[in-house]
């Protein structure tokens, strides 16, 4: 089985149940028919930015909301027809279905140049904080999902 369907395997049993350490999620995926070594299962977590963090029930791996937003970041550019603006707004225009996906990449930035954003099927509305900082808006958000800096 290939590493996507694995690390997909591995954000489906860390969100389904609580894991404490990395032998349990490896039993996990073992009953899901991946047989991963330490080294890999490590690998996998890392890139998936798993954190350990104590709880009522003793310490449980979680998915950081972080982690989460770069692992979209690839997918974000590629969502993205077009961006234009006005002197008070900016409109993104994505492949249908996935403005609220880009919309969520970019609340998760926590720009303070951006006020909100509101998303539709296949435009998004983003709002500036201002009419003077437009202009730099558009270039971060072309600079950010565009060229994925």
């Amino acid at each position: 089985m290939n590493k996507i369907a694995r690390q997909y395997a591995i954000k489906e049993i860390i969100n389904s149940m609580p894991v404490a350490n990395q032998d349990e999620l490896r039993l996990q995926l073992k009953k899901r028919g991946f047989n991963v070594t330490q080294a890999t299962l490590s690998r996998d977590m890392q890139e998936l930015g798993l954190a350990r963090v104590a709880s009522g029930d003793g310490a449980r791996y979680v998915l950081q909301p972080e982690a989460e937003v770069q692992i979209l970041r690839p997918l974000v550019g590629a969502e993205v027809i077009s961006i234009q603006c006005n002197e008070s707004m900016v409109v993104i225009k994505t492949l249908p279905g996935c403005a609220s996906v880009v919309a969520e990449f970019l609340d998760a930035q926590k720009h303070p140049g951006i006020i909100g954003t509101l998303a539709g099927d296949n435009t998004l509305l983003v709002i500036p904080e201002s009419q003077k900082k437009t202009q730099s808006l558009l270039n971060y958000l072309k600079e950010t999902l565009i060229e994925g800096k």
